[in-house]
């Protein structure tokens, strides 16, 4: 039996819903957020017995036809018609992986009981993230700031058994999945279509799923730039506590640390040096992986308030009784911390592959390409020809989404975020950037080899040691493509 997280208005932290994914938890909602549900549901309809004021997307319509009034009877038909007609995504399929946190965070923010939906909705979702059962979500459509209206339309539709969904692997109309299972479809009630489109699932679940990542690739950086380090020979003194201690940015002092601690009581560093100084790739580690750190702190600091919000429209309050529209689902928040974190993890990459090419360079008493015989084997050259390509690429994702604006709906929403393109291009970024460090990695693991017998930390011996049992030295050329894939599972799986 897996463990079970209780959904409830306590805090959420990145690091509670780390756990909840990849310790396989399944959700169910608490005995106190199944009621705040139920008491919004029932104070919205009894505020709409009782009054003729129109409430926006409740008994009105949408976006530029928020001035329509919408008839009683007609009500229920007004949801189902705005998810069907929002259901308008195209490119490429979401990942499972995305589509996992986006039930979550869905569920997570209609448990604070602001959005009036039904018990049995939220419950629905709880049960397609237990079952593992993924609504099939396109990549393209949202503009980040009436919420992800597109995408949340494609999550939502499997509720009522249109749309399709990932089961078991297979693809298959999601009529017949609820058939399986003995699900009846939902049937919506006042503003429930609203409440599952506003919102910023999309985009946080993106971004929650990159932050996740990005922290591990910040610790990889540090101990790979390490190792690189000890294969080209180079100096201590740049992480020396005393230049930090002058210019206190938090990230450079930690990174410092983390380098200095690296390589206690290596033989290679502690060897007398020949040069002067190393280039900046090396010398200025800390200032440019502690930028990279403190610029992740900025946006795990934004989607951690995210992580606890309530983002739909309009908010209602039955203890205030009061229903607000306002602008809770614009994604401007996000798609600022996520264009910042693409540029930091880009520059992560960036300084990643300029390490790798002065360890092929011939420098520092290595061979050309770290091969024998460079000529008639070209060594490791092509790896650098590729990570060149693959930072090439991330510059031209960093270019920002967030400073763009394209007015929709007749006007008025006139201002929008674009923050799901930021959170799509970020996600290329993290991957790109775990690339790179794994190309560093290869050529490092290779120069060390050149330095022998004298060894490094026994930290850093152990990661070598560790990967050589995945990936041998090359004595001769041959196909690195397959040596580049163990590389990038070997950062995937191994623990630091």
């Amino acid at each position: 039996m897996s463990t079970v997280h209780s959904i409830s208005a306590d805090h959420l932290s990145l690091e509670q819903l780390e756990t909840i994914i990849s310790q396989k938890y399944s959700l169910a909602l608490s005995p106190e957020a199944e009621d705040r549900i139920v008491r919004c549901h029932v104070y919205l309809h009894q505020k709409l017995k009782g009054t003729h004021t129109n409430l926006y997307g409740i008994n009105t319509g949408f976006g530029a036809l928020y001035d329509t009034k919408i008839s009683d009877k007609d009500l229920e038909l007004l949801q189902l018609n705005l998810l069907k007609s929002h259901a308008c995504g195209t490119g490429g399929e979401v990942p499972a992986e995305i589509i996992k946190l986006m039930l979550l965070l869905k569920v997570q923010a209609l448990a604070y009981g602001h959005s009036g939906v039904q018990l049995k909705t939220v419950k629905r979702l709880v049960d397609f993230y237990n079952r593992d059962v993924y609504p099939v979500v396109y990549q393209l459509g949202s503009l980040g700031a009436s919420g992800d209206l597109v995408p949340l339309a494609h999550l939502s539709l499997p509720l009522l058994g249109l749309g399709e969904v990932y089961f078991q692997d297979f693809k298959l109309d999601s009529k017949h999945v609820l058939e399986m299972f003995g699900w009846e479809p939902v049937k919506l009630m006042a503003k429930e279509g609203l409440a599952l489109l506003n919102g910023t699932q999309f985009m946080t679940a993106y971004g929650t799923w990159s932050l996740l990542k990005a922290r591990k690739l910040v610790k990889l950086a540090d101990v790979i730039g390490a190792l690189s380090l000890e294969a080209f020979d180079g100096r201590l003194e740049p992480f020396s506590p005393q230049l930090h201690r002058v210019r206190p940015h938090h990230g450079h002092t930690e990174t410092a640390t983390t380098i200095s601690n690296l390589l206690a009581g290596s033989e290679l560093i502690s060897r007398e040096k020949t040069h002067l100084q190393d280039p900046y790739s090396f010398r200025c580690i800390p200032q440019v992986h502690g930028a990279t750190k403190d610029a992740l702190t900025y946006a795990l600091a934004a989607f951690t308030t995210e992580l606890n919000a309530v983002t739909d429209n309009p908010v209602i309050f039955p203890e205030e009784d009061e229903i607000i529209t306002g602008g809770n689902f614009h994604g401007q928040p996000l798609a600022l911390a996520l264009d910042f974190l693409a540029i930091a993890l880009a520059e992560l990459g960036s300084i990643s592959e300029r390490r790798t090419f002065q360890l092929i360079s011939g420098a520092r008493g290595l061979p050309r390409f770290l091969v024998a015989e460079p000529g008639l084997n070209s060594g490791f050259m092509i790896s650098q020809y590729t990570a060149a390509s693959i930072v090439s690429q991330n510059k031209q994702l960093c270019t920002p989404a967030s400073v763009d604006t394209i007015p929709s709906s007749n006007g008025q929403e006139d201002h929008v975020s674009m923050g799901a393109n930021a959170a799509t291009k970020l996600y290329k970024v993290v991957q790109n950037v775990e690339r790179l460090l794994a190309i560093e990695l290869m050529n490092a693991v290779q120069a060390l080899e050149f330095r022998r017998p004298a060894k490094t930390s026994l930290q850093l011996e152990q990661l070598v040691a560790a990967f050589r049992k995945n990936v041998p030295f090359v004595a001769a050329d041959r196909e690195l493509h397959q040596d580049l894939k163990t590389s990038i599972r070997f950062l995937n799986e191994y623990t630091l």
